[in-house]
């Protein structure tokens, strides 16, 4: 594809934008781009950066400027959220013009969206439109590659997957999860529609389960359901992928020591999502929050994730495991980052349409982590 840039990143000047820049300059190879709205902290960014980068002028309400720099780049890099609200004219920019395109969204509406109006086009131009490749879901879909690889194959797989994590998350994040809370109604129905959209699978059975919360004695946890964004992914994965078998099961669990604990997350989530309900109190609660904001390097350096992986198959049993730094922010960067330089430059699968990490980049992507710095590890294993 001969263009001016290989990577182009939009929202730059944003928190977590900026740690994608902070990234991709000590590790991008090629050319690449920052835009966003504000040309002077677009410079200002530059500047700190110690390079001198092409600015590109781009907004969400001009078209023009998002067809413009989807023209102008192999990939772009969308760090611009809540998505259900500003994302979708890059999307379809991006789909448009053949360019592919990565995210680090949570927002399960915004993805079923996506794919009900983009999908199509994008598989017709060659585009890769691949969302959620930050916490949201890259170590949970890679994770369960990761595990399935190490289990038998042409048999029926059940994998279970325990999130553990520490840090706080940014102002950005905040409005994200309080606006898919209040789209709570019209998501569901967005996601019915999707699935019915979806080709169905006529020699194997693909399912993500809710599951009911449990003790986890191996890790001396209370695990609860997950309602994310990321078992719905691994579930597309596995639809994609013949290696998951068969018959094939995920279950997504957070997983928290006390019981109290595990009490009072579920509260806090049932209230957050009561909350978002209210029109006039959402909106005073989400003025509380300033976009752009984030924790402090010296938190950031305190937090970690690991996600613990339980599979089973064919009579072999495996536990491996997902583990890093700050989730939401150093490490959601990295993995965007590393997302994007691997749909740029390496060899991978031929895929086009909305598509996910494992079904694109899978062991490219699995390889460039790990020399990133994240864990994937074996556990024990029996069988």
């Amino acid at each position: 594809m001969d263009r001016p840039f290989d990577i182009v990143l939009f929202g730059a000047t944003g928190f977590t934008g900026a740690l994608t820049a902070e990234y991709l300059a000590a590790h991008a190879t090629g050319t690449w781009a920052i835009a966003g709205r504000n040309p002077a902290k677009l410079r200002a960014l530059s500047d700190r950066l110690g390079l001198d980068l092409p600015l590109l002028r781009a907004d969400v309400s001009d078209a023009s400027s998002l067809r413009e720099i989807a023209s102008s780049a192999r990939v772009v890099i969308s760090t611009v959220g809540p998505y259900v609200t500003y994302g979708e004219p890059l999307v379809a920019a991006c789909a448009e013009a053949g360019t592919d395109y990565v995210d680090l969204t949570g927002e399960p509406e915004f993805v079923d969206l996506m794919y009900l109006r983009y999908h199509a086009r994008a598989a017709e131009t060659g585009a890769r439109i691949v969302h959620a490749c930050g916490f949201d879901s890259v170590p949970h879909d890679l994770g369960v590659y990761f595990t399935v690889q190490r289990l038998p194959e042409g048999v029926p797989l059940r994998v279970r997957g325990y999130v553990q994590a520490s840090g706080v998350p940014s102002s950005g994040t905040v409005h994200s999860a309080i606006t898919a809370a209040a789209h709570f109604r019209t998501a569901a129905k967005i996601h019915r529609e999707r699935r019915q959209a979806e080709p169905p699978l006529t020699d194997r059975r693909v399912r993500a389960v809710q599951g009911r919360p449990h003790r986890n004695a191996g890790l001396g946890a209370w695990a609860l359901p997950l309602p994310t964004i990321d078992p719905d992914v691994v579930r597309r994965s596995a639809a994609a992928l013949d290696r998951y078998g068969p018959d094939f099961a995920y279950g997504h669990f957070g997983a928290v020591r006390h019981l109290a604990s595990a009490a009072g997350l579920a509260a806090g989530a049932a209230g957050v999502a009561a909350v978002a309900q209210v029109g006039p109190v959402r909106d005073r609660l989400l003025e509380r929050f300033t976009p752009g904001d984030g924790p402090s390097p010296e938190r950031r350096a305190k937090s970690w994730f690991s996600v613990h992986f339980a599979g089973e198959g064919g009579g072999r049993k495996v536990v491996t495991k997902v583990s890093g730094g700050d989730p939401g922010y150093e490490e959601t960067a990295k993995m965007l980052a590393e997302s994007a330089l691997c749909l740029a430059f390496d060899d991978l699968p031929e895929t086009a349409g909305q598509v996910t990490t494992a079904q694109a980049m899978g062991d490219a992507l699995l390889a460039r982590l790990q020399k990133a710095g994240l864990e994937f590890t074996v556990v024990g294993s029996t069988g």
